[in-house]
């Protein structure tokens, strides 16, 4: 059950439409899920607020109970309650994101109630089976209380493009993509980071401008803006770059990083990945196979590590891509996340 569907656009919709698709492979599986809006926008609380209503009737009233009920995301987690509460014998599993378990962490009222709200769920639904994309999420997830839990890092499609690859002498390229905001880290980066690398290496920015201040960083010379790419232009400036950095920064408990997706699709493309070894991140990058690990806000240690990677030679880059981009493809497969969630199934009460 979800009310996170295409055609809305997000990573937690896009893990609700794969993974029901992979589960078909051991299962008979019937969905009960909410579609976005036709332009790629959220529902409104209006339909959000009856989408609850119908799948709470529809678990409720069903001839003979589910044998697995999956829901895929915490806020939906009185369903699990009304499920278990139409049979015992029903398994329950419910899907933990990033924005799903940190949303408390801010500073308001609503963010105040959502805690409580989850911590009554950490109470009522502690048994359900909640499966996490990441450690930083699982440990949020039984700060609330929920007791039965497992991490089950995300997956990319995005194919590989070393085949696309092309040499150059000259100008050196390394890529930021992913929203601008400041736990991004690609201010910090700007100004931290690029002006001790050789004079030769631009960065190229790929994304949207979600804060003012990332984007006064933008105007330095050796910065080039791309703005949003689509995913093919996406998956070539992967490649194409000399290294794709992720440096997320600590910037308090309220920003939270839930798993790190562009870490594994870069990659996945065929991109050498340099990313902070913080929150959700942790989980995306296989440190030495995948891509490196780099300690957040360590300036010097980023230095030091790109100036290593630029110095590589081509048969050593190669060699690292086509290792990177094979385990990528097995490790982080939406075939990898289907089968370890069915198996996920196995242990839950």
């Amino acid at each position: 059950m979800s009310r996170k569907w295409s055609p809305s656009i997000g990573g937690m919709e896009t893990y609700s439409l794969k993974l029901s698709a992979e589960l078909r492979k051991y299962a008979c599986v019937e969905r009960k899920v909410l579609p976005g809006r036709p332009d790629g926008g959220s529902p409104g609380v209006g339909a959000v607020l009856r989408f609850g209503f119908e799948a709470a009737c529809k678990i409720a009233i069903r001839g003979t109970p589910a044998e697995i009920v999956h829901i895929a995301d915490m806020a939906s987690w009185p369903l699990a309650v009304v499920a278990r509460l139409r049979s015992r014998r029903t398994k329950v599993a419910l899907s933990a994101h990033g924005t799903d378990v940190a949303f408390p962490d801010r500073n308001g009222v609503l963010p105040f109630l959502y805690g409580l709200y989850m911590r009554l769920g950490g109470h009522l639904a502690r048994n359900c089976r909640v499966l996490a994309n990441s450690q930083a999420t699982e440990t949020k997830v039984r700060a609330f209380g929920f007791r039965s839990t497992e991490v089950i890092p995300l997956a990319t499609d995005l194919k590989s493009a070393l085949d696309l690859r092309s040499g150059g002498e000259g100008e050196r390229s390394v890529l930021f993509a992913g929203r601008l905001l400041p736990r991004k880290g690609c201010r910090w980066f700007i100004e931290n980071v690029l002006p001790h690398l050789p004079e030769n290496v631009r960065l190229d920015v790929a994304g949207t401008i979600w804060d003012e201040r990332e984007k006064d960083a933008l105007a330095s010379s050796r910065v080039r803006y791309l703005g949003a790419l689509d995913w093919e232009e996406l998956r070539l400036a992967y490649v194409r770059a000399d290294c794709v950095v992720v440096p997320n920064i600590p910037i308090g408990p309220s920003d939270f990083e839930g798993f790190g997706l562009v870490a594994v699709e870069a990659a996945a493309a065929g991109g050498v990945v340099l990313a902070a070894a913080h929150t959700g991140l942790e989980d995306a990058v296989l440190h030495g196979v995948t891509g490196m690990k780099l300690q957040p806000g360590d300036a010097p240690a980023w230095v030091a590590a790109l100036h290593d990677v630029l110095d590589w030679p081509d048969d050593r880059r190669q060699a690292f891509l086509e290792r990177s981009v094979e385990a990528a493809r097995r490790h982080y497969s939406w075939e990898r996340v289907g089968r370890s969630t069915f198996i996920a199934y196995g242990h839950t009460s």
